[in-house]
């Protein structure tokens, strides 16, 4: 009975030892986790940043009155679908076809993202799987320019905006950034403050003051308020973009293979959910000190309006900070938007003042958390890509207003673009008298 006991246990540990050397020698086998791991982090994330289109579409909706509520769901899934195929065409090359220090990538029509799958462990994660993450974060940047110019501008000349900013636009100026183009080695952007959201900001504000204001927005010298159809659906909205915002900004460490990697994701989620937090209550206590009523169309911006401001750098900030650098972005919500009024400028959602002006804020905000990064290097690059995508937004803009026309008519304004331009109603069970 000894003599068999002793012989299993002798047994026992020749296989413990033999598997513990076979795993020191496959290392194949841990390269493959570390591939299996980043791989499903794109993935996982570029799904939850794909949801943020119906968190966009959403939050618009509510704040768009009724007769035009289904133009809106008809832009906002068009734009992702656009989008989409623009940066198959040429978009990704764009990016990251750039060489060290240049300008402009390449354009490839149709060779988009033939990344080299030849040794899949090499590069760390599936090369499909990161074209898919980089191709939810250019819908983003288009879906911020529908709510600012909602209830007015017509569909196809929007859709076409689309297509160039998404196929054109967005990706030259991702590729001085992302793409090791000459940006690169002295602008920090972690997840796109500046290179998503202001950019699709910028867009925005060119096209609303090529197209102007809503028929009696500014009439008489006064503001004139147009309530949303739906802040229940402008709410729901927000939460599903507060929840994409985790795939965005988690997704953006491009890693999960380590521990290291795992700890840095876990982290941006923390910082990123303080600052959205932060904006909120900010936004909240502001709106009630000065309007004493809390406006809840300001509020949800506020919860926007930190997520982006600590986008641009979510894994450094302590805790404090990312609260901190959220607060300032629901103030700056808070203030930005009764501000825009006054220059008339109408941005029917806010999104002006939540991805533009806090997405500067953001950007300009790094180097007290990350001392890599220098403020000098933060200012050159807001400057040099909001220059370039105002102006390249402000030339397509022009364009399509005198070639095609960009402007709903006044009739067709009235009566709502939900019937002018597609046939239906969102509501058709709702009569007016």
């Amino acid at each position: 009975m000894i003599k068999k006991q002793a012989a299993f246990a002798a047994t026992l540990v020749t296989l413990m030892l033999a598997g513990s050397a076979n795993a020191q020698d496959a290392p194949v086998a841990s390269d493959t986790s570390v591939f299996v791991f980043n791989t499903t982090l794109f993935l996982i994330s570029g799904m939850v940043v794909m949801f943020m289109a119906a968190g966009f579409c959403m939050l618009e909706v509510g704040l768009v009155r009724s007769k035009n509520a289904a133009t809106i769901c008809v832009k906002n899934i068009a734009l992702y679908s656009i989008a989409g195929i623009m940066v198959w065409l040429f978009g990704y090359d764009l990016i990251y076809g750039v060489k060290e220090g240049g300008v402009m990538g390449k354009f490839s029509l149709f060779q988009s993202w033939k990344a080299d799958d030849a040794d899949p462990i090499g590069t760390g994660y599936a090369a499909s799987s990161d074209w898919y993450f980089q191709m939810v974060f250019v819908a983003t940047a288009a879906s911020i320019v529908s709510g600012t110019l909602a209830e007015r501008v017509k569909l196809w000349p929007f859709l076409l905006f689309v297509a160039v900013l998404t196929g054109f636009i967005y990706p030259i100026q991702a590729g001085w950034v992302w793409g090791t183009g000459f940006l690169d080695t002295r602008f920090d952007d972690f997840a796109g403050s500046t290179l998503v959201h202001s950019t699709g900001g910028w867009a925005a504000l060119a096209g609303a003051l090529v197209l102007g204001a809503r028929k009696g927005k500014y009439e008489g010298g006064r503001v004139h308020p147009f309530p949303g159809s739906s802040l229940p659906l402008a709410t729901l909205g927000t939460f599903i973009l507060w929840l994409g915002w985790f795939g965005f900004n988690g997704g953006s460490q491009l890693a999960l293979g380590t521990i290291d990697d795992a700890i840095a994701v876990a982290k941006i989620f923390v910082n990123t959910n303080m600052a959205a937090c932060a904006g909120v209550v900010t936004a909240l206590a502001l709106t009630q000190l000065l309007y004493k009523k809390v406006d809840l169309t300001i509020v949800l911006n506020g919860a926007i309006g930190g997520l982006v401001s600590i986008t641009a750098e979510p894994l450094q900030p302590e805790i404090y900070q990312a609260i901190l650098i959220g607060a300032v972005g629901g103030a700056i919500v808070t203030f930005a938007v009764p501000l825009l009024d006054r220059l008339k400028i109408d941005d029917v959602v806010g999104a002006i003042p939540a991805h533009l002006f806090c997405g500067i804020w953001g950007t300009l905000i790094v180097p007290v958390s990350n001392k890599d990064v220098t403020f000098f290097g933060q200012l050159t690059g807001v400057i040099v890509i909001g220059a370039f995508v105002f102006a390249a937004s402000m030339l397509a803009w022009l364009a399509l207003k005198f070639t095609v026309g960009i402007r709903a008519n006044d009739h067709d304004e009235r009566l709502g673009l939900d019937k002018s331009e597609l046939g239906l109603e969102a509501y058709p069970e709702f009569v007016s008298t």
